[in-house]
């Protein structure tokens, strides 16, 4: 197979995204009162902030240096990761109240969706299935259609009782938004891409493998985010029904093992190409 590494621009584009987001999330942790959000809310920026410095910062970087060097591991958790910021700085550029980092999350929000689609465009699905082999699917499959169901029922079980009684879900009211845009990022994008890739996985198509590999690397940090939420909450005196943490810790736990499983089932020799060079790189290995 045809080594490739990643074009100039994508890189650079990650560079800036990882310039910008120290800046991002620095200034959020350690200027005091920085925020200007709802006090229901700080705890969950706080804790986004502290895992979007600490673990998906060093990870980005990690994996943009090996993805440079032609490995699809590291190009899947690149894409991933740049997927959770992705999400994390649309959030942040709709939700959060304006301050003066207002132009920073609009410009990660177009460098991490520009990276983003131009990262997946390029991934060979093809090649990355021949790399999977033989892996079983089905516990992959699963782990996506159980996330689905429980994003659905939990977002459904706020949304339908205000839709029904004509008035606003609480979490929205408390914050005091005009809609929650983590309702219809999740609803109206993750649910659908975890049905999709499912559905895709198992019937063994190649796409299937590719957005198994990228959700995989985006809800483990996500559901990292979602901890250290938690923990802040917590700290902060706010109730959080330990269930609720023991849920999310077990399928984040079960979401970074599925993905190991799924990064090491992956040939050694498995190596980043475009997806315009299909065809020639299924020559050269035949050949």
């Amino acid at each position: 197979m045809r080594r490739q590494s990643l074009p100039r621009p994508y890189v650079l584009a990650s560079l800036l995204t990882l310039v910008l987001t120290l800046v991002a999330t620095g200034i959020g942790l350690f200027v005091p009162g920085f925020y200007r959000d709802a006090p229901v809310l700080l705890p969950q920026i706080y804790g986004q902030d502290l895992f979007t410095l600490t673990v998906a910062v060093p990870a980005l970087a990690v994996a943009l240096v090996y993805a440079t060097r032609g490995s699809l591991n590291a190009y899947v958790v690149w894409l991933g990761v740049t997927g959770y910021l992705l999400y994390t700085y649309a959030s942040y550029a709709f939700m959060t109240a304006f301050n003066e980092l207002y132009l920073v999350y609009t410009t990660l929000l177009w460098l991490t969706l520009f990276t983003f689609v131009g990262g997946m465009i390029r991934l060979d699905a093809d090649a990355l299935k021949r790399s999977v082999g033989e892996t079983s699917v089905r516990p992959y499959v699963g782990f996506q259609l159980l996330l689905a169901v429980l994003v659905g029922v939990l977002w459904f079980s706020e949304i339908l009782p205000a839709i029904l009684a004509g008035t606003t879900p609480p979490s929205i009211e408390e914050a005091g938004l005009p809609v929650s845009v983590i309702y219809s990022l999740d609803l109206g994008i993750i649910v659908p891409a975890f049905v999709l890739s499912a559905y895709w996985l198992w019937n063994d198509r190649a796409w299937g493998y590719a957005f198994t590999g990228v959700l995989l690397a985006k809800i483990v940090t996500l559901g990292g985010a979602v901890l250290a939420m938690a923990f802040y909450m917590i700290r902060d005196g706010e109730a959080v029904p330990y269930p609720q943490i023991i849920i999310f810790g077990g399928l984040t736990a079960l979401g970074l093992w599925l993905m190991v499983r799924f990064l090491l089932a992956i040939d050694s020799g498995a190596e980043v190409t475009a997806a315009a060079s299909s065809s020639t790189a299924v020559d050269d290995t035949e050949v």
